[in-house]
């Protein structure tokens, strides 16, 4: 995906273009294509120290020069109170995504390229820069990496007890900030001289917008040169890793024949199936020795829900069944009292249960994960035991009043909790609390009563299939008796609430059709997808509430409160457009006409790969035009649910991938590196002095 002169030269186009790299540990390299942060989250190297967790922001950004017969020409570009300094992006003339972020700058008729890409499995970011043309053309570097060595959500500021001192040696100098925060190494092709300074005030407009701290300075350490030759790439790997050897050639290469081979696997009869087949690898990460799903950037660790609800998206269309797998057995060996893990915190071991729908997700797609995998062995000795504690966990009781009720429904809920997908809470107030029996809720209690019944027959289980098939009929019958609502020719979005039912007019319905067969009668069926078409399909998702509604909150903006009290009260959701697509074929037919206007309600995000995070879908938009991309800039499933709606019920093909990430980086580990880069402890250097940004050039 390229982006042109005009845009790149257009600040506030910019500024609103962003770029993601991820290494597949938790960490990630992101920013703006003018080369302005606009948000905390933008740094060149952020790692995980306990993938995905405990992540520090180690290098935020590098100020660049090229100095050109006397000339200096800046190349980087920063927001300070009421000023721009310096503007590189005015010598931009190019942005492209492929195969990694890639700049082209022109200046006094030279064109110099900068790459920046992360390594899978690596805690390092490699820069190169390359002057183009056939023409021989000489230009000297100049570069200072900008650090804060911080938790990446919070802010850094000047203060007395970061160390300015640097270990320098032979292509290699390190720091350390603070004693109880990751180093970090910078492996280089250049000359080094130490000369610390501060740059103060950056700002950061998207936080500002956000009510949150947007304002942060930036300790620089000394400054790099490099000497560029036309065709001769010069390079820098910032890392936190304590490295020995190190070939940059090699890393490159293999990465490069890595993202070719995700590339070729993406399906080349539809644009947009193979671009978010590309973007689907950006969410696997490791947690310990499994994959787990990042649910979202620049904010998101994994959570069950998104992991769960993304599996068939991100891994099974995609012929993953192997990080499907892991992902399945790594909330197996957390099930609590019939409940996997909603979320595993940023700090600490214990996982949180605070959600009613995730264990019900986590069963649906261990079904899928065996309807695509065939791996019976698997399911039968590890999955099939946390199917039934969960499926006994809820007929029995557990945490949040969660139980099976004697009409067959599940109920939930407990003052000040928030247990669906729409978890709003501000301090003590739950924003859309859907307490009592929520409309999908029982559709994936049904669905997982089916899968329960099915399991246990073929397992041998007479009298456990037997019970399941009862409690699925009791279920379906009371389903149908209570859960249309005559006046408004829909389902009730939550019934027997503390308040009655609510008859709130929101996406959640679809479930009870695309989810299951028997819940909803054709004819109520497609009355049901009249009524989503006509007041929630947007472009980009679905609205989370009617514009009916006095509650209706059309824009996602404002401080926290402001924020989250419109978070599930009218904002677009682009997830939601997977069930939507699943319930439209199934209820109108599969024919090319049906499967045509499906793919239509998905043409929104084509557009919108095209701005935002490029090559990535948003997690939320404002809920009237021009729908403003909000939330995450990258959310997990905004991309696996339209990609498996594209894949499983619009015919679009998807290949498995040929070479895993596994065999590519153990390739790596086996090229040949020279000495060269060996680190050689030098003297400490003394405290340097302080200087307010910006520079004078």
């Amino acid at each position: 995906m390229k982006i042109g002169r005009k845009d790149c030269q257009d600040l506030e186009r910019a500024l609103s273009l962003e770029w993601l790299e991820q290494n597949g540990r938790g960490g990630f390299a992101s920013g703006t294509v003018a080369g302005a942060h606009t948000r905390r989250y933008h740094a060149l190297l952020l790692t995980a120290r306990k993938p995905p967790s405990e992540r520090f922001v180690l290098v935020n950004h590098l100020e660049e020069w090229l100095a050109i017969d006397g000339q200096v020409v800046p190349l980087s570009t920063n927001l300070y109170p009421g000023a721009v300094h310096p503007t590189g992006y005015e010598h931009c003339v190019e942005f492209s995504t492929d195969p990694w972020p890639i700049w082209t700058f022109a200046c006094n008729g030279m064109r110099l390229q900068r790459e920046i890409l992360l390594i899978q499995g690596r805690d390092l970011a490699i820069v190169r820069w390359t002057l183009l043309g056939r023409k021989k053309q000489r230009a000297v570097l100049r570069v200072r990496p900008k650090l804060t060595a911080r938790d990446y959500h919070g802010t850094h500021h000047e203060n007395g007890n970061l160390s300015t001192e640097a270990s320098i040696g032979d292509g290699l100098v390190a720091w350390q900030l603070y004693p109880d925060v990751p180093p970090v190494r910078a492996v280089h092709s250049g000359g080094y001289r130490h000369e610390p300074e501060w740059y103060r005030h950056l700002q950061f407009p998207v936080e500002r917008e956000r009510g949150l701290n947007s304002e942060e300075d930036w300790w620089s350490p000394g400054e790099f040169t490099f000497e560029l030759e036309s065709g001769s790439p010069q390079t820098m790997v910032l890392t936190s890793e304590v490295i020995d050897r190190l070939d940059v050639g090699a890393l490159v290469q293999g990465e490069k024949v890595r993202r070719d081979t995700v590339r070729q696997a993406a399906p080349a009869d539809d644009a947009l199936a193979g671009e978010l087949r590309r973007a689907a690898e950006c969410y696997l990460s490791e947690r310990r020795n499994r994959q787990t799903v990042i649910a979202g950037y620049p904010w998101f660790t994994d959570w069950g829900r998104d992991s769960c609800i993304s599996l068939p998206g991100l891994c099974l269309v995609t012929g993953r069944h192997d990080v499907a797998w892991q992902v399945i057995e790594s909330f197996a060996a957390h099930v609590s009292e019939g409940m996997v893990p909603n979320r595993f915190p940023d700090v600490g071991e214990q996982p949180e249960y605070n959600t009613i729908d995730a264990s019900l997700w986590f069963i649906h797609a261990i079904d899928r994960y065996l309807q695509a995998s065939q791996d019976e062995a698997r399911v039968r000795q590890t999955a099939w035991p946390a199917v039934k504690q969960i499926l006994d966990g809820y007929r029995h009781g557990t945490r949040y009043g969660i139980r099976m009720d004697e009409d067959g429904l599940i109920t939930g809920g407990v003052p000040g909790a928030q247990l669906t997908w729409m978890d709003a809470k501000v301090g003590d107030w739950v924003v859309t609390p859907r307490h009592g029996k929520p409309v999908e809720i029982q559709a994936l209690w049904v669905r997982a009563l089916e899968v329960g019944e099915t399991l246990a027959r073929r397992y041998g289980e007479a009298d456990y299939a037997d019970r399941c098939r009862a409690d699925r009929s009791h279920a379906i019958v009371s389903f149908r008796n209570r859960f249309w609502y005559e006046q408004g020719g829909y389902l009730y979005d939550v019934i027997d609430g503390p308040e009655g039912d609510d008859a709130s007019l929101r996406p959640n319905q679809l479930y009870a059709i695309s989810l299951v067969e028997e819940l909803v009668p054709h004819d109520r069926a497609q009355q049901i997808l009249c009524f989503v078409e006509e007041q929630l399909l947007t472009p980009v998702g679905l609205r989370t509430l009617s514009p009916r509604d006095p509650r209706y909150r059309p824009r996602y903006e404002g401080g926290v409160v402001e924020r989250d009290s419109a978070y599930h009260q009218g904002t677009v959701w682009p997830f939601l457009l997977g069930p939507f697509v699943t319930a439209w074929v199934k209820i109108f037919g599969e024919s090319a006409a049906v499967r045509k206007t499906a793919r239509g309600f998905l043409a929104g995000l084509e557009a919108h790969l095209h701005e935002a995070c490029l090559g990535q879908v948003s997690e939320i938009f404002d809920a009237e035009a021009p729908h403003r991309p909000r939330g995450c800039f990258a959310q997990a499933w905004s991309i696996a649910e339209p990609l498996r709606a594209l894949v499983e019920d619009l015919g679009i093909q998807a290949k498995a991938e040929k070479v895993t990430a596994k065999q590519i980086l153990a390739h790596q580990c086996k090229e040949t590196v020279p000495p060269s880069t060996q680190l050689k402890k030098g003297k400490s250097v003394q405290r340097g002095r302080r200087k307010d940004a910006p520079l004078n050039l």
